[in-house]
Order: structure tokens, then sequence, then C-alpha cells
């Protein structure tokens, strides 16, 4: 069965067209083709809780060359997952209408419990140990998911109203970001991830896979990539401290600098610096509750896999 899932965070909009068939563990899915545009549809919703006029023009723009897409490859279901921005937003049922009018269904406003969940469904597909425990997160442009399972069963998961796009909004206006900016964003990510800690048992984590396109991009710089290589990004694995040095240099870099990196989409150059300080503080977190458990996080694995494919991967299975 040929299925299509689109993807709506606060920064892009992606489309997986996949074909699914039965397997013995379940469903295997081959990918058909993947597509992301960078929409912003977030734009402004933290500061007004609305979607701008310019922003949900991108989106629908986008929205109408999928559903041609969609049609030309004859997909038999289709699943619209719209996540942090579309929570936050009070004239959602404009967008809903729009998303309703151009491919003929109904935009789910997934909750941040079952985007972690769909998350886990999709990144824990990059380890091959069904007995490890181990932690997605999945870094977006309003929110940030956690959640922590083993094998392909989610057992803790939390949501919080911390991403690349929301914190760059806040706090990182200047180019490079000051340090004044740079210790209020600090402030603010390090209070949400209190919530993380109080929830997810992070000392029992035997394996950190992290998610999504800043943390993709990191790796990408990390591993010192000429241009974006998702076969050697997916399954890349790196000490924290490796992660901890990419993170900085993309968050103090210039926007001009960043742009210049031959792996960097352009729709990610203003926010990079504010991802980067999340996944950052993430690693540090999760290391830290290790070493407090007296036992080493050791590499942080990077999945190419997440909601996307828990979208598409749950119309196989009834989900």
């Amino acid at each position: 069965m040929k299925v299509a899932a689109i993807d709506c965070g606060t920064n892009s909009i992606r489309l997986l067209i996949a074909d699914l068939s039965p397997d013995a563990g379940g469903v295997h899915m081959r990918d058909v083709r993947r597509e992301m545009r960078i929409v912003r549809l977030g734009q402004d919703v933290d500061r007004t809780k609305r979607f701008h006029p310019d922003a949900l023009a991108r989106t629908f723009e986008a929205a109408k060359e999928y559903a041609d897409l969609i049609r030309a490859e004859g997909a038999r279901r289709i699943r619209f997952g719209a996540t942090s921005a579309t929570r936050d937003a009070t004239n959602r049922g404009e967008f809903i209408a729009g998303i309703q009018r151009l491919l003929g269904v109904t935009p789910e406003v997934i909750s941040g419990e079952e985007e972690a969940r769909l998350s886990f469904l999709g990144a824990s597909r990059v380890i091959s140990d069904s007995a490890a425990n181990v932690l997605v997160v999945d870094l977006g442009g309003g929110s940030t998911e956690f959640v922590l399972g083993r094998g392909d069963a989610a057992r803790a998961a939390v949501s919080i109203d911390v991403g690349s796009v929301r914190i760059t909004e806040r706090y990182l206006a200047s180019d490079p970001p000051s340090d004044a900016e740079i210790a209020g964003a600090r402030t603010d990510v390090r209070a949400a991830l209190a919530e993380v800690s109080g929830t997810v048992p992070l000392a029992e984590v035997d394996t950190l896979v992290g998610t999504a396109g800043t943390i993709t991009t990191v790796t990408a710089h990390a591993l010192g990539l000429d241009s974006y290589d998702p076969d050697r990004i997916n399954g890349a694995m790196l000490p924290v401290g490796t992660i901890d040095s990419a993170c900085n240099d993309l968050l103090m870099r210039t926007r001009a600098r960043r742009a210049a990196l031959g792996y960097m989409h352009p729709g990610r150059v203003d926010v990079i610096g504010g991802g980067a300080l999340i996944w950052q503080e993430v690693t540090r977190m999760v290391a830290e509750a290790a070493t407090s458990a007296g036992r080493s996080l050791g590499a942080v694995v990077t999945s190419e896999h997440d909601i996307l494919d828990g979208l598409a991967l749950s119309l196989g299975s009834g989900d």
C-alpha cells in the first residue's frame, strides 16, 4: 500500500510518500519520495499567538505542490500532522480549512505527547539493540519532544515549548548573538529542561538519539561535511564533546558565515544558533545524568528518521 505522510511544524513542512508492506516484525516501509520546504509557519506565533498571513500563504503553496505529488504517485492514504505552531495559534481554523481544501484531509493537531510517540516510532529505527533504553529527542522549531523507550515501545515522554525558532525570536536578535542574549536563552532552556528531568528517568538512558533538522545540521557540521549527505548523517555516532564544540561554533557564527556552509539549508541560517544551543544543553543534561548514576553516556546517535516516518508507519499499523 502506498501512503503519504506530511509533517507540518514551526519551521518546515515535509512530505514522505512510501510503500508499506507486511513484515515479520510488523510493517516494512520503503521510501518512494521525500520532500521538504522551509515555510516558517510559526513566524511570530510565540509573540502573537496567531498565524501570520504570509506564513499561511507559504504553507498553502507548499501543500498544493505536495497534493500534486501525492496524486501523481497514487498514494491511497494520507496523514497530515501539525505540531507546535498549530497547537499555539488561535486562528488555526483558517489553516485547517486551507489544508482540507488543498489535500482533502483534515490536519491532525498532534499533542506533544503524541508527537513524542510518533518521533520515537520513526527515530528508533536507527538502533538495532532492542534491549537498550533509548532516549529519542526531536528538536523542532517550536517544541522539543523527549521519549524514553525500548525496542518499539515508549514508556516515558514529555514535550516542552522550546525550539529553534521560538528561542531565536525570544532572545537571539543580534548577528552574531551577544553574550547577554545567549545567557537569557540558556536560562530559559535550562528551566524547561528541568521539567524533562522530572518526568523522564534520564539516569536509565543507554543511548541518546537526536533527530530533526537542527540536529542533523549540527551533525553535518561536526563531521566536517562539504554538502548535506543523509547517508553519512544517519546513524552517525558522536562524542558529547564533539557535539558541544560544533554547537558552540554554529551559535557564535554570523549568519553570513553559516550561510556559506555547503550543507546549510537557507531556511535554517537564522535559527540554527538557537537550535544548536538547545541541543548543546540537552546533551550536557543527559551526559551529566549518566555521570551522576556512575555511568558514561558514550556516543550520541543521529537519526534521519523522525515523526514523519512515524506518521507514515502508523498508516500501516492502524495507529
